[in-house]
């Protein structure tokens, strides 16, 4: 099961770290003290290794300033920024909702690779000026001034949702003024990519080179990515004029956070045929569950698990109103990463939208092809 951790806050923005970035970071410090430091003859041993570890530390730290690029300028529009996670693949910034305007997705998206291009230039400068002053300092300054550049490039490749793939979508979307057709074109660039990415990758292992299956697990990423990225907005379109109201679930009864699983499941939900249960403790709300906060239990835990261990509190709801819009409350699950929205009249509750609500509706209206 995969985690992430607090390590800081910057700008207001939370910044995690996910459980694969410690494996990269690994990699990335063998890689270093093994094959680009030794090339500079002469230095201990230990110091190959500890300016591996030094210089993968930084590699990081261009990829946040990358996404706090993009965070600051999302912020400049009005959105919201939850959090930046590091993780295998670099880094990823928490946007509340897709750009409204094409160009705001332009701008967005080209400044990530500007930092990187600035940040690479100042770094070669430092290089410079550290190599007559320590060698190991100035050949990390200089291999980090490459890695920029070389990120900066491969973000600008016009593949979606690559920061080039987002530029390519925002041009379609201002000549189309349809960001379904843009991001379908974006993605379809960005899994052709992808394709290329498993060419090459299938064609260095061939040829004894071991770093073609790096391409491939990029090429998998990219390609899930752009997949995934094109039914979020397909989703959003169908749910464009649908009102919390349409979508949440009226009836819902309390039952006590010390009851297992098992007990929620026989007792509750076999039996009354109810997804959504707000769950109890010491007479006071302690939160939400749904089935499928279930789902996600191994059964034979079903017994020892509290349904206290499940839930949703209620510190994480952000409510809505009976006429909050479809697509915003699906950006909100995503944003905040919960499952159910709780739908206040007043300070009345009135509803709730869980996540399988929204996806029930979308199946339905393109069974429909509505």
């Amino acid at each position: 099961m995969r985690h992430s951790w607090k390590i800081g806050r910057i700008f207001g923005i939370d910044i995690f770290v996910d459980s694969s970035w410690f494996l990269i970071f690994i990699l990335f410090t063998w890689m270093l003290g093994s094959q680009y430091f030794p090339q500079y003859k002469g230095w201990p041993a230990v110091l190959y290794w500890m300016m591996g570890a030094f210089t993968s530390l930084m590699v990081f730290a261009s990829v946040l300033i990358h996404e706090l690029a993009h965070s600051l300028v999302a912020i400049k529009h009005g959105e919201k920024v939850k959090n930046i996670t590091l993780f295998i693949l670099g880094g990823v910034a928490q946007i509340s909702e897709e750009p409204k305007e094409p160009v705001e997705e332009f701008v967005m998206a080209v400044v990530g690779p500007l930092a990187s291009f600035a940040i690479g230039g100042i770094l070669f400068l430092v290089s410079l000026l550290l190599a007559p002053l320590s060698r190991p300092f100035g050949a990390a300054f200089f291999y980090l001034a490459i890695i920029n550049v070389v990120l900066a490039f491969f973000n600008l490749l016009p593949g979606f949702p690559m920061d080039g793939g987002r530029v390519l979508r925002s041009i379609i979307w201002r000549i189309t003024g349809n960001i379904q057709k843009a991001t379908r074109v974006a993605s379809l660039v960005g899994q052709g990519f992808a394709f290329f990415f498993v060419f090459i990758g299938v064609l260095r292992i061939l040829s004894g080179d071991l770093t073609g299956v790096w391409l491939i697990f990029i090429a998998w990423f990219l390609n899930s990515a752009a997949a995934r990225s094109y039914s979020q907005v397909k989703a959003a379109g169908i749910l464009e004029g649908v009102k919390a109201s349409d979508l949440m679930t009226r009836d819902f009864e309390t039952i006590p956070g010390t009851i297992s699983i098992r007990a929620l499941v026989e007792d509750h939900i076999l039996k009354e045929k109810e997804r959504i249960f707000l769950v109890e403790g010491e007479g006071r709300l302690e939160g939400f569950v749904c089935l499928e906060d279930v789902k996600r239990v191994p059964r034979d835990d079903w017994d020892v698990t509290p349904v206290r261990a499940i839930l949703t509190p209620k510190e994480k709801l952000d409510s809505v109103s009976p006429n909050a819009a479809g697509n915003s409350i699906m950006s909100k699950m995503a944003s905040g990463n919960v499952r159910l929205v709780p739908v206040m009249e007043g300070e009345k509750l009135i509803g709730i939208v869980c996540h399988s609500d929204i996806l029930k509706y979308i199946q339905l209206r393109s069974d429909l092809k509505i």
